[in-house]
């Protein structure tokens, strides 16, 4: 029977449940996750919660895994919502768990949105940066570097907002070009003369057009579309492993870097000192893998921006450049001295980053004329999602603390002395990171320690040391996985990552060169020099 008849027949209540559960993921898929809800009590029975909560944990990561198939939030909420209710964790613990990360919460509601409001400025600067720099390996290095250093001094998510909202839009003006459709319009400018609703229409057609359908792409765009997909791939990851380069650096550069800059009682400067012997080495063979990825292809790395690609960009650049008047120019101005409070207010640590935010969308939006409430929505699709995804993962970080599923590992690595403890102290929490969340590993880590010392079983000098192996392990080894840095599950959740093929998979793939490397630089560096 034909797929349209069998669609054309009357569905049953149970077949319409079954078609509706999950939506159009894999019937596999949908089995697999049924299969997960239903074995987790049982598995409870059997074995008990600190089996049933690996299992759970390694349950969520394959939802992340699949993210391509079904976003996590609700397969990963479903699992979540069972081990609330069978007692591996509380609804007091995950909002615990969730208020202690509040400040991340923050960031995304409005730090993402306030960056979609100074995207003009962002693909106008990013633009002529691409065109202008012709060597693939130098702009990998350039995005690398710069991604780095603002990292260091800002927050990687944010960074990572910046270079998604690039890349979408440089995607973004290609495939509607070869599609037929006019680009001059996507990068789209909330203003003009009388605020009519011209700019609005444009912009709604803009956001309704579908870059992930390639049907109306022809045979020779295809190839060029598939080479351009492999290159802002590339790109992204450079960007993504430049974000873990710096933040690990400074003592604003990660959330955990506060925490145990807070307890050892490390100022800016001191910080950077104690974590340079091991940050110092990693980022610059981060730098130099970067330019040898590039060169050598390895890893799907090494394509380059097509020909006709660059072409459309050269015509967008220059048919924006035409149409740019005295009301766009003064949209600039404004979006680059909210851009230059940002960096500042950042920088100096002035508020917090997710009310920072909230402070560029204010202006940014009051004085270029951006009032209606639709016009405002746009700026929030991007980061809600993942905010809700992430706090489910809060919640699964719940589940690991209140069955207390690292406390054996730890105990283990305390059993060590010396340059020795030090290495398994890194590996220990690096290892733990790629599968949870590196903040919270950091977190029970540096508290151990400090009740350690406290007891008199370590020196100062040890202390010292094992605080530091703690900072680079959490946020070095945790560059493997999509789940081990906010940051790069952010970017695998984007809406990014689909146009640009990037799983999970592709990820870690990726990322494996930068993870060998830099993870073994960083042990050789830690053994070695401190």
């Amino acid at each position: 029977m034909s797929q349209s008849l069998t669609e054309a027949l009357p569905l049953t209540l149970a077949q319409a449940f079954a078609r509706n559960f999950l939506g159009q993921s894999p019937g596999w898929y949908k089995l697999t996750i049924i299969g997960f809800l239903v074995t987790n009590p049982v598995l409870l029975d059997a074995a008990g919660p600190h089996v049933t909560g690996w299992a759970l944990v390694l349950e969520f990561i394959f939802t992340l895994a699949m993210a391509l198939k079904c976003y996590p939030l609700q397969p990963g909420g479903l699992l979540l919502l069972e081990a609330t209710v069978i007692g591996l964790t509380s609804p007091e613990q995950v909002y615990h768990e969730a208020l202690q990360n509040f400040p991340v919460i923050l960031l995304l509601m409005f730090m993402v949105a306030g960056i979609y409001f100074l995207r003009d400025l962002l693909l106008l600067i990013f633009t002529r940066l691409l065109l202008g720099v012709h060597s693939k390996s130098q702009l990998a290095l350039l995005f690398c570097s710069v991604s780095a250093i603002l990292s260091a001094f800002l927050d990687a998510l944010t960074v990572t907002a910046v270079i998604i909202t690039v890349a979408g839009g440089f995607y973004a003006v290609y495939h509607r070009a070869v599609s037929g459709k006019r680009y001059a319009h996507e990068h789209d400018h909330d203003h003009d003369h009388d605020h009519d609703h011209d700019h609005d229409h444009d912009h709604d057609h803009d956001h309704d057009h579908d870059h992930s359908d390639d049907t109306s792409v022809d045979g020779d765009h295809k190839i060029d579309l598939e080479q351009f997909r492999a290159f802002l791939r590339s790109l992204m990851m450079h960007g993504a492993i430049g974000t873990a380069l710096g933040g690990v650096m400074t003592l604003v550069g990660e959330p955990q870097n506060l925490l145990i800059g807070h307890i050892m009682g490390w100022r800016f400067s001191e910080f950077f000192l104690q974590m340079a012997p091991v940050t110092i080495p990693v980022f610059t063979v981060g730098l130099v893998s970067c330019v040898v990825l590039e060169r050598c292809g390895w890893f799907g790395y090494g394509a380059a921006l097509p020909s006709a690609v660059r072409q459309i960009l050269e015509e967008f650049e220059a048919s924006e450049h035409a149409r740019r008047g005295q009301l766009e120019i003064a949209v600039l101005i404004v979006q680059a001295l909210a851009a230059l409070l940002l960096v500042l207010a950042l920088g100096l640590q002035l508020a917090e980053v997710g009310l920072i935010g909230l402070a560029v969308i204010i202006l940014a939006t009051a004085f270029n004329g951006i009032i209606e409430e639709h016009r405002l929505g746009h700026a929030f699709e991007e980061a809600l999602p993942f905010t809700a995804l992430l706090v489910v993962f809060f919640g699964v970080v719940a589940v690991i603390h209140q069955q207390h599923l690292f406390t054996p590992i730890l105990h283990w690595a305390l059993a060590f002395q010396g340059s020795l403890q030090q290495v398994v102290f890194f590996l220990a929490s690096g290892l733990l990171s790629m599968i949870s969340d590196n903040v919270f590993v950091a977190t029970i880590y540096i508290d151990e320690i400090k009740a350690a010392f406290d007891a008199g079983q370590l020196s100062a000098e040890q202390f010292n040391h094992l605080a530091v192996a703690i900072n680079t392990g959490t946020n070095i080894p945790s560059i493997a996985t999509p789940n081990g840095q906010a940051a790069f599950l952010f970017l695998l959740t984007s809406t990014l990552a689909p146009l640009i093929r990037l799983s999970y998979g592709r990820m870690l793939w990726m990322a494996l060169p930068y993870t060998i490397v830099l993870g073994t630089t960083a042990l050789a560096s830690a053994w070695v020099f401190i």
